[in-house]
């Protein structure tokens, strides 16, 4: 079994390579990662199916940015994706998907962001992101609950119904 707070710093750091340069292969992410400023994070000691995993989860989440960024826009209009510390855009870009995704829940996803960006961000990062992604957070849960049939996670739900739980339009799904 995989340790999920090694996933999540993966795909942070994966994540972050993906926003700042486009679309990598495999091969290049290891390389990002393996340079990347972290300590904690040896290459060379991290299984393959960790990395994988990881790696999934980052282009997933970078995937599906337009909806984490419309969402941020909608409950902090003043600081849109472009205005965002890269670092904070990625912890939020990540949370977001895995609490809209039903990967991880509102509460682990938020504070393993805040976690990440205590270590890696300014010092009012972890406040700015706590506020946004539970404020994203409250209107997924509330979105989710009015549903009918809403016992069903949104993972399993079509595009066009995951994109009512948002109130969002929709992103464009990767072919």
């Amino acid at each position: 079994m995989s340790d999920p707070r090694m996933v999540r710093r993966l795909a942070f750091v994966a994540l972050f390579q993906l926003d700042a340069r486009g679309e990598l292969t495999d091969e290049e992410l290891v390389a990002a990662v393996a340079n990347s400023e972290d300590p904690s994070i040896d290459a060379n000691r991290i299984a393959k199916g960790v990395q994988a995993e990881a790696f999934e989860l980052a282009r997933a989440a970078y995937a599906d940015r337009k909806r984490c960024d419309d969402v941020m826009k909608n409950v902090s209009p003043e600081w849109p994706a472009y205005r965002q510390a890269a670092v904070d855009r990625a912890l939020l870009r990540l949370a977001h998907f895995e609490i809209y995704s039903g990967r991880a829940s509102a509460a682990l996803a938020i504070d393993s962001a805040v976690e990440l960006a205590k270590e890696f961000s300014t010092e009012k990062s972890p406040g700015f992101i706590n506020a946004l992604l539970d404020a994203a957070g409250k209107r997924i849960a509330s979105k989710k609950s009015k549903k009918p049939g809403s016992d069903a996670t949104t993972a399993d739900a079509s595009p066009d119904t995951r994109a009512d739980v948002t109130g969002e339009t929709a992103a464009e799904e990767p072919s």
